[in-house]
Formats: structure tokens, C-alpha cells, sequence
């Protein structure tokens, strides 16, 4: 298999996060070891759906969820296009290929009492990391923000006289995202307690480690997760669930879904109207309250 001209051009021509590079890699890396192990070393051309087929039986029966399949496929189906473009395949043995069924399971956010008790107790902790976690915090349900673009913010992206920050979000396609005077007052604090740090290696990352490094992908989910498992009973608490939380409470408050659409940095509506979801308990409140024919009733 040619997976490295591919991952070049995911990287490269397509723009891919370093993330995303790295999971084409490990699901064609595995497609292409349990083909070599069932069928010996075979060309690109000469697999068929039947061998794909096989593959899946066999994640089925290892435990992997229809979700990581279809995600693995997708990787896969993604390849063979990439084979076709480039003239070294004629057919997609993918291209009649139907998703495996996934359970939509509807996530639910935190609510604004649980968000507030969590920043109302990383208030009393003024140590860098107690100002650094707060504003992790804040950052997220303020702006929305990705945790790997959280992590990839840089210095020259804040700017506190427009009240804005610069986000690198998918395909390195940039977005500005505005804050709030409460979110402007704790990136301050935290700065000042970032400059007297003893040393720094990462000085152009604004999210740094108590030791001046970057800080990385499990340390934020920590932060996140004891936290906010200390507030709330919900079986998940990472930081998709307060991106989520962010957009939901948003919808929730009247904004407009494409504004919402544009701070997430979607390229689709559809990627954000699974927030929707999460509101009919508001809507379904606003309409008995609100119509007519309900108030007769009363």
C-alpha cells in the first residue's frame, strides 16, 4: 500500500491537522497489517470489498464500536480516492459501501450552575496553575475554542485591544473569536503570573506548563475532568463536553445558529445542529408558555 504519498498529501495539499495525519495513519497502518497477515503482500489493485469486508468482521468481534469502524472506513474509502485522483486505481472497491448503524446518543452539557461553580472555585487559587486551569476553563465555555487549538494558541494571536483572539482551527483555516471583559481580566492575571515563571522553553505558546513547556492534550483533559467531576454527576466531563456546552447554552439564550455555526469554526451547518438537541426541553418550555391555544387551556 502507498500510504505515505497519501499522508503527504493529507498533510501537505490538504492542510490536515498533525492530529488527524495520525489517525489516517494508524487506521491504514492497521488495515495493511491484517491484510499482509490474512492474505500475504498484496497491491492496492488487487483488493477487493470481500477483504475490507473481512477486516471489519474481525474489529467487530475485537470489541470495536460501529463508530470507530465507520471512522476507519472513512480513512480507508478516503485512500482509495486519493489512489484514483492519482491514476494508480481504477475502481473504489468502497464505492457501493454503506456505514455501519451507530446509536445517536445525545451529549449532554453542563448546565450554567455547574460551569459557574467550577470558575467560582478556581477563583480563590491564585498560583500560576490555579490561574492558567481557570482560564482554560473560561476560554472554553466563552469562545467555544478546540482543545488542540487551545493548546496550539500562540502569544502574537492575542490581541487585548480589539478583545479578539486568532484561532487555527481545521485545515488551518483561521477564525477570530471575541472575548469577554471577565475572560480579558483572567487573561491578564494569568500573563503576569506567566512572566515571572522561573524559566520558559515554549515562549511563543500562550498555555504553558509550570515549567515553560507547552502544555499538552491528556493535561487539559485532567484539568477539565477533575474539576468539573466534582460538580456534576455526568458520566462525561472532557473538554468537547464544555465546547458543547458553549454552543448549546448559546442556542439555549436565542443566538443565531449559523453565528454559533461560525464561532465553532464548522464548514457545514449540519456539523452544528446537533446542538439543536440539546434544546428541545427549552423550546417545548417557550412553546407552552407562549401559545395561545396552551394558555386557554390553563
Amino acid at each position: 500500500m502507498l500510504i505515505n504519498p497519501f499522508l503527504e498529501y493529507l498533510e501537505f495539499e490538504k492542510k490536515y491537522s498533525k492530529h488527524t495525519v495520525k489517525a489516517y495513519t494508524n487506521d491504514l497502518t492497521n488495515f495493511r497489517d491484517y491484510i499482509n497477515i490474512q492474505y500475504g503482500s498484496y497491491c492496492d489493485n488487487e483488493i477487493n470489498y470481500a477483504m475490507i469486508r473481512m477486516w471489519m468482521v474481525t474489529l467487530v468481534n475485537s470489541g470495536v464500536s460501529n463508530k470507530t469502524i465507520n471512522r476507519k472506513i472513512t480513512s480507508l474509502n478516503s485512500y482509495f480516492k486519493f489512489l484514483i485522483k492519482t491514476d494508480t486505481l481504477l475502481i473504489n472497491p468502497l464505492q457501493k459501501h454503506k456505514a455501519l448503524k451507530v446509536e445517536k446518543k445525545v451529549q449532554i452539557p453542563f448546565s450554567e450552575q455547574e460551569v459557574d461553580d467550577v470558575i467560582t472555585k478556581l477563583s480563590s487559587d491564585d498560583s500560576f496553575e490555579g490561574l492558567r486551569d481557570k482560564l482554560i476553563v473560561e476560554l472554553f465555555y466563552a469562545t467555544g475554542i478546540r482543545r488542540v487549538e487551545l493548546i496550539e494558541l500562540k502569544m502574537q494571536d492575542v490581541d487585548l485591544v480589539s478583545k479578539t483572539i486568532k484561532v487555527k482551527g481545521k485545515r488551518n483555516k483561521e477564525r477570530f473569536l471575541p472575548l469577554i471583559e471577565s475572560i480579558i481580566n483572567s487573561i491578564k492575571n494569568y500573563l503576569n503570573s506567566r512572566a515571572i515563571l522561573n524559566s520558559i522553553a515554549d515562549v511563543n505558546y500562550v498555555f504553558l506548563t509550570k515549567k515553560g513547556d507547552k502544555i499538552y492534550e491528556t493535561l487539559v483533559y485532567r484539568v477539565i475532568n477533575s474539576y468539573f467531576s466534582e460538580v456534576s454527576t455526568k458520566t462525561k466531563t472532557s473538554p468537547h463536553v464544555l465546547r458543547h456546552t458553549f454552543a448549546s447554552h448559546l442556542l439555549n439564550n436565542g443566538a443565531d445558529l449559523n453565528g454559533i455555526k461560525e464561532l465553532l469554526g464548522h464548514t457545514s451547518l449540519a456539523a452544528t445542529q446537533i446542538y439543536t438537541h440539546n434544546s428541545i426541553a427549552k423550546l417545548k418550555q417557550t412553546y407552552l408558555s407562549a401559545h395561545p391555544r396552551n394558555k386557554k387551556i390553563k
